[in-house]
């Protein structure tokens, strides 16, 4: 049996050494990951190749992007078999199929709008899309302290947000996610919070206690016994590196549900690269059959300060166990 983590319904097992890539390749770090309905699975990287392909199994499958994306951040599954790819130093959010054929462009390839502007993008970094219509919003992000609204066809609808600590306002809104009603969350990461809206940018609550939140995962039910929707949360982790860590304050995945209870927290004994520990969580997904893929960016926040730098894991698989 394999090194298992978290605590009550919410137990895994890692999968230790999942994802083989072709001899010579490297992800540099995985950004963020994403899964279809066919359980591939969609890690995308800082490397040479931004999109790489995987089945369930982790056998490697295709690549694609390149030359496109010079910075991966963020991953979204979308509608008919669509996937939106956020680049942070693109500024830019396209919408792609499957196999990487654009579909839409929204932001302007390499031109930031101005610093705090309030205008999308600079320095976008993820999306979510409403189920109920399929409007998206764009957190936006490390250059802005905005959210913003999209019509399906990439129309501007409003935004709303600004720089501060108050309700409704962001510092560093890192990732964004919906309920199937229509709620929005967002990762407000060095506020230690998630701020939650309704689809027009009402603020609603706050939940707080988190040790930088980076990624979101928005289980609709479907893989909870009780059908409660989930929300799956990355923490970077409230220390000042991932080298001098203490039990308690990240980097951890927290599962959450609607009412901001805690459910469970996974791997929250201080950074590691042993199984059962994480470096730095940046995205989350999860598989059909509950298992949890994890994105970390750890060439940023460890493997680059390295002597020498080195390529560090930054992708984990998670099986949930059943009964757990």
């Amino acid at each position: 049996m394999g090194v298992r983590i978290g605590e009550g319904e919410f137990v895994y097992e890692v999968a230790e050494g999942w994802g083989i890539l072709p001899e010579g390749w490297g992800f540099k770090e995985v950004a963020a990951v994403g899964v279809d309905d066919k359980g591939r699975v969609y890690a995308f990287n800082r490397g040479e190749h931004p999109v790489i392909v995987f089945d369930r199994d982790g056998k490697f499958l295709t690549s694609w992007g390149e030359g496109m994306f010079p910075r991966a951040h963020g991953v979204t599954m979308g509608p008919d078999d669509t996937i939106y790819l956020t680049d942070d130093d693109d500024h830019t959010v396209r919408k792609c199929t499957y196999d990487g054929r654009v579909l839409l462009t929204v932001g302007v390839s390499g031109k930031p709008a101005p610093f705090h502007s309030g205008n999308p993008f600079n320095r976008c970094t993820h999306v979510a899309i409403c189920p109920i219509n399929n409007d998206f919003y764009v957190s936006d992000g490390y250059g802005n302290a905005s959210v913003h609204k999209y019509d399906e066809g990439g129309n501007l609808l409003f935004s709303w947000g600004g720089p501060g600590t108050e309700p409704g306002q962001f510092n560093i809104v890192h990732n964004i996610s919906t309920d199937k009603d229509g709620y929005v969350y967002v990762a407000d990461r060095e506020n230690h919070r998630v701020q939650v809206f309704d689809a027009n940018g009402k603020y609603e609550t706050q939940w707080v206690n988190m040790a930088k939140p980076c990624g979101l995962y928005m289980d609709d039910g479907s893989f909870d016994a009780e059908s409660r929707q989930l929300l799956y949360i990355g923490e970077l982790g409230a220390t000042i590196s991932a080298n001098e860590g203490a039990p308690g304050m990240g980097p951890r995945v927290s599962i959450y549900d609607l009412e901001g209870k805690v459910l469970a927290r996974l791997g929250d004994t201080g950074p590691g690269l042993e199984a059962g520990k994480f470096i730095a969580p940046h995205g989350i997904a999860l598989d059909s059959n509950g298992d949890m893929y994890v994105a970390e960016v750890s060439w940023t926040n460890t493997g680059s300060l390295l002597n020498p730098p080195r390529e560090i894991r930054s992708l984990q698989k998670l099986v949930k166990v059943k009964g757990g």
